[in-house]
């Protein structure tokens, strides 16, 4: 690999212990602000790599499906969650295929599950990440082509949800991933971009604030950011993702502003 970006598990900041492209929910990002990033549009030498995705399941039962902030949080959740597990770090059992997969294109994509099927997908290995109505389980990488049989046959498109009432606005001391209100999204990719914000808040994050806030739970909140509000965001310096335009959306679009309070500029 040829990169200007550090992988998390070898970056200084990183903490030595814990911590197919054919679906409409499979976005490529980028973080705005590094010429190496992982997340770029253009195409690099990280092109060149073996390609892997991370899978995401989002439980949605026909009869009680979650909030789409709920879902959206969850996921974000699970991201952070994996990339502090200790398995995923150093010498872990998942840490080779956590490496192969951000020596390449950053991917990830949501899929869908209820009854028999999330029974399934829950034996896996993998991590399940509860919110308040959501259940998001994430897996190590796995090769874009190389999917468990499980996961492969599982629902992409169409995952949409809805807020029962509006959500509140976010507390200013906690992490908020703000997406674009001008870009319309379906729930699995919107619950992608947000995994997508999230990690690029962890990579940019200090030793210190990463501890913080994997041992506070990963507190964070997804809100849509006003029109007025979402000009300043892009340009503050905080974490941008960028989609890649291969589902949904047109490349180079801003999807997420991840704005953490550690890494806001004074």
């Amino acid at each position: 690999m040829t990169s200007n970006a550090p992988r998390p598990d070898d970056s200084p900041n990183t903490q030595a212990s814990p911590a197919a492209q054919d679906s409409q929910d499979t976005p490529t990002a980028e973080g705005s602000a590094s010429p190496g990033s992982p997340f770029r549009v253009e195409r690099t030498p990280r092109d060149e790599a073996p390609q892997f995705v991370l899978p995401l399941v989002a439980r949605i039962e026909r009869d009680a499906p979650p909030a789409r902030t709920d879902a959206l949080e969850t996921a974000a959740r699970a991201v952070l969650t994996i990339l502090s597990d200790e398995r995923a770090l150093g010498d872990g059992e998942w840490a080779q295929v956590m490496r192969d997969w951000q020596d390449a294109r950053i991917r990830k994509v949501v899929r869908r599950a209820r009854g028999a099927e999330w029974r399934r997908a829950e034996a896996l290995p993998g991590i399940t990440v509860t919110g308040k109505s959501a259940e998001v389980r994430v897996y190590p990488p796995v090769p874009l082509d190389g999917w468990p049989k499980d996961l492969a046959r599982l629902q992409v498109s169409g995952t949409d949800l809805d807020d029962p009432e509006p959500p509140r606005d976010p507390d200013p001391s906690t992490p908020v991933l703000w997406l674009n209100p001008d870009i319309a999204m379906s729930a699995g990719k919107a619950m992608a971009q947000a995994g997508h914000g999230a990690q690029l808040a962890w990579w940019d994050l200090s030793a210190p604030a990463r501890t913080a806030w994997r041992e506070a739970g990963f507190p964070l909140s997804v809100r849509t950011a006003a029109a007025s509000h979402w000009p300043e965001l892009t340009t503050s310096g905080l974490p941008v993702v960028r989609d890649a335009g291969f589902t949904e959306i047109a490349p180079g679009s801003c999807t997420v502003v991840a704005d953490h309070p550690a890494l806001r500029h004074s």
